[in-house]
């Protein structure tokens, strides 16, 4: 039985940490989460953390790049280790099977911490795991994820720590958490030598996914897009946008050509076409409230628009293999 300790408090034992990773899960979420760990080895000269890859049939993992990621073996190889993390991508309802859901609600109580990166919080919500804990996913399922799992308090941060649960929302975030899980352990000088290896800086759990403008970007672009984000499903005119934030109409749509070589309107509707995009790829969801979330008050106009944009209708989409 797993002791009940947290995981981020000083210690100088070795942490074992292994990772159940799933077919299409992407090799940047890999690496961000053991290359830091890797990094923390160097840094402080000893083998401060362990690790293994499991999967779920034992064999070498097909990543969303077409490498393969090999194994120790499959979950059962898990035990024994501190923590484990689900890492997951596309098609987690696919290769997350019954039985696998079935073995992972038998082995958690195991480790003294479970976690997911991305779609992994998918997984680890189909088993229970997340009933009653606060947790995180890609911001992207967000909306999906709560309506799903009403057990599961769901909010937009970039990771989460919530007992013995942990959840981080993507790459990005997984660097952050484990930065984090560097610095309880180790203190923050190990976790500033390990974030300048890789040439980052920390950013804290609270933060949200999207809301933080890019380097060098003018922060009002910034505030515009985040707003843009925030209503895709509501679109407001760029006039109602620009008053928001202080500044003509005018004014805005010169910031955004100016960064982006379009107008606001232009990339607001891109962004919301590129939502319907994933949304037709990525759930099930019926085309008319594809249209609806993605902020098009006819299906007629969704469907112009998307064949234009993309060149292929959302329901021929759907269908290609």
């Amino acid at each position: 039985m797993a002791q009940s300790e947290t995981i981020f408090v000083p210690a100088r034992d070795a942490l074992t940490i292994a990772l159940l990773v799933l077919p299409q899960a992407s090799i940047l979420e890999v690496a961000s989460t053991l290359d830091p760990l890797r990094s923390a080895n160097r840094h402080l000269g000893r083998e401060a953390f362990r690790w293994r890859v499991v999967s779920p049939e034992g064999r070498a993992v097909a990543l969303t790049c077409g490498l393969e990621l090999p194994a120790a073996g499959a979950l059962p190889q898990a035990e024994g280790a501190d923590a484990l993390i689900v890492i997951a991508g596309f098609r987690q309802a696919e290769v997350a099977t019954r039985p696998l859901i079935r073995d992972l609600r038998r082995i958690a109580p195991r480790f003294r911490a479970v976690g997911g990166i991305d779609a992994g919080a998918w997984v680890l919500a189909r088993a229970g795991l997340l009933d009653g804990h606060r947790a995180t996913v890609h911001w992207e399922d967000l909306e999906d994820f709560a309506a799903a799992h009403p057990a599961v308090d769901v909010v937009p941060d970039r990771f989460v720590i919530s007992g013995t649960r942990i959840t981080a929302g993507g790459a990005a975030p997984a660097l952050d958490l484990m930065l984090h899980l560097i610095r309880a352990r180790h203190g923050a000088a190990a976790a500033l030598q390990v974030a300048g290896s890789f040439i980052t800086a920390a950013r804290a759990g609270a933060e949200p996914q999207v809301a933080a403008p890019a380097p060098g970007r003018d922060p009002r672009v910034a505030a515009a897009i985040a707003r843009m984000e925030a209503r895709l499903d509501a679109p407001e005119p760029t006039a109602a946008t620009a008053r928001a934030l202080g500044l003509t109409a005018r004014r805005l749509e010169t910031l955004f050509r100016a960064e982006l070589g379009m107008g606001p309107g232009a990339y607001g509707r891109d962004l919301r076409l590129q939502a319907a995009r994933r949304m037709v790829t990525d759930t099930r969801h019926p085309l008319n409230e594809v249209a609806l979330r993605a902020g098009f008050a006819s299906q007629g106009a969704f469907s112009r628009a998307f064949r234009h944009r993309f060149g292929i209708s959302a329901s021929g989409l759907r269908r290609a293999p």
